[in-house]
């Protein structure tokens, strides 16, 4: 075992103890027993409950009867819960940094960007849910006679199956709308990193929130995953394109509605009139935060001729003087992969790349030295279909370079995937950026920033288009999505009907003169 192995036990031992993981699974269902383990040294972290069917339809009876009384509370006391979590969040943020870069090995900083994202979501719904969940006055059908109000009711208890990459954000950052909203979550988070959600849920639970609302089960996805599909009233997944269409299949069968969020191969375009040294230091952010770990993270960066050979110089340059390691403190750059099986995957990307004529221009290697699935951050050119790094998603430390002409044929190649979820743009012209993005096919786009600047932007929506998912979170349609609409019609004084002695006839006749007044009026 390596020093740094030994450190990363010693931290578990230190940190992860029984009366922890008593104090954070209780109140947790769960007949059997399962365990998370450290991607840092290998070993198991905690034996955690481990779900049955009875367990999760359990979960689910005690969300639901709980709901209901949570739901009746004014919506600024539920804001008022997410305004506390906020305080206590950054205010007890070690312990959670601890927890992420055990159950995921990411390095601290990446860490920390899920406690910035989650903070953020709080904020934001926490002064914003009001105005979003208020009655609405629209126009009724005829002006005076029609009083129209549009109401918001939570959909009841959301299933939400969060991954592991990002245990913080994509656990608790979601499901902070679904409860401000009224709803009650159960939630299924990835059983590796179940620590970190487990302590959202128990911080949650210290700012106000009632216990029962906030449900969480473990156990293989494959296996618990379709229960909480089949007993939510609403569905949020984070994931793979396979799994999510598994989801919404299931969702549909049901005639329940679904959020998801899925792969992407995204892109990152450096124009010819970029700052090329900002242009490198974001490519690095883009392809390596998180060890590559992050959905919106590019795989595919292209670059334009003329400055094409200067750009990968101060690419290559800077992603060799990366520091790798994950101790639990800031000062490295550089985290580990999560699992074996992300390790094999960027290792089976790589290799195939190579064999097939791909050149290394930086990493291409493990570094077992520093932990069981590190990987150094690699950069390919020379990349082509049919490579499995040229299409699929490696979701790993892995980036290959293409080289291209003018805007419309980036344009193309960049769109040239079924998938849409983030791109980036460097250019040191506005105007030409932008026009640049409105025609990208991908549900954000970031100008001069890897993706930070779209996500971090709550009051604006982040998905994707294509393979990459359906619906939104931030924003309105953030919190909406959680919410029934319902329309309520006071029709006063007339009917939308024949009367004052009128017949058919007549009444058709007064319809169509009113028509043709409302439009001349330019009511709307």
């Amino acid at each position: 075992m390596t020093t740094a192995q030994s450190d990363a036990r010693a931290d578990a031992a230190r940190l992860v103890t029984g009366e922890l993981v008593d104090l954070l699974t209780r109140g947790v269902a769960g007949s059997g027993r399962t365990a998370c383990h450290s991607p840092l040294t290998g070993e198991p972290l905690a034996e955690l409950p481990e779900a049955t069917e009875e367990d999760v339809a359990a979960a689910f009876a005690r969300a639901r009867a709980a709901q209901a009384d949570w739901a009746r509370r004014p919506v600024r006391r539920r804001a008022a819960v997410l305004l506390r979590f906020h305080d206590l969040l950054l205010r007890r943020q070690d312990e959670v940094l601890d927890l992420i870069q055990l159950e995921t090995g990411k390095a601290r900083l990446h860490a920390h960007e899920e406690v910035q994202a989650v903070a953020m979501a709080a904020r934001h719904y926490g002064r914003r849910a009001p105005a979003y969940l208020r009655p609405r006055r629209h126009a009724g059908a005829f002006p005076v006679l029609t009083h129209v109000t549009e109401l918001r009711h939570p959909r009841g208890v959301v299933g939400h199956i969060s991954p592991w990459n990002y245990p913080l954000e994509l656990s608790a950052g979601d499901a902070l709308p679904a409860l401000v909203a009224g709803n009650a979550v159960v939630m299924k988070p990835d059983t590796e990193t179940a620590l970190t959600a487990l302590w959202a849920r128990r911080l949650l639970i210290d700012a106000g929130l009632p216990e029962d609302v906030l449900g969480i089960v473990l156990g293989e996805g494959p296996v618990v995953g379709p229960l909480v599909v089949r007993h939510a009233d609403y569905v949020t997944f984070t994931g793979s394109t396979r799994t999510g269409r598994e989801v919404a299949e299931r969702a549909g069968a049901r005639l329940i509605g679904a959020s998801l969020e899925l792969g992407g191969k995204n892109a990152l375009v450096v124009l010819d009139d970029a700052d090329l040294d900002k242009a490198a230091a974001g490519a690095v952010r883009a392809c390596f935060s998180s060890a590559g770990q992050l959905c919106i993270s590019a795989e595919r960066v292209f670059v334009q001729e003329r400055v094409a050979d200067e750009f990968v110089r101060r690419f290559v340059e800077r992603t060799r003087a990366l520091r790798l390691g994950a101790p639990l403190a800031y000062g490295t750059d550089f985290g580990s992969l999560s699992s074996r099986a992300q390790l094999d995957t960027v290792v089976r990307h790589v290799e195939d790349a190579v064999a097939g004529g791909a050149e290394v221009l930086a990493g291409g290697r493990p570094r077992p030295d520093l932990g069981p699935y590190f990987y150094e951050p690699t950069i390919l050119t020379g990349v082509r279909p049919p490579m499995l790094a040229c299409e699929a998603e490696t979701f790993g430390p892995v980036v290959a370079v293409y080289r291209f002409a003018d805007d419309e044929e980036v344009i193309a190649r960049a769109n040239d995937t079924t998938f849409g979820l983030n791109s980036s743009i460097w250019s040191g012209n506005a105007r030409r950026a932008r026009r640049m993005a409105a025609r990208l096919r991908t549900g954000t786009v970031n100008i001069n920033e890897a993706y930070a600047a779209a996500y971090g932007s709550v009051q604006a929506p982040m998905g994707g288009m294509g393979d990459s998912g359906l619906g939104r979170r931030h924003g309105a349609e953030g919190i909406l999505k959680y919410t029934e609409p319902q329309t309520v019609a006071h029709q006063r004084l007339l009917p939308m009907a024949p009367s004052l002695g009128l017949d058919d006839r007549g009444y058709a006749a007064l319809m169509t003169r009113s028509l043709k007044a409302l439009k001349t009026l330019r009511f709307r």
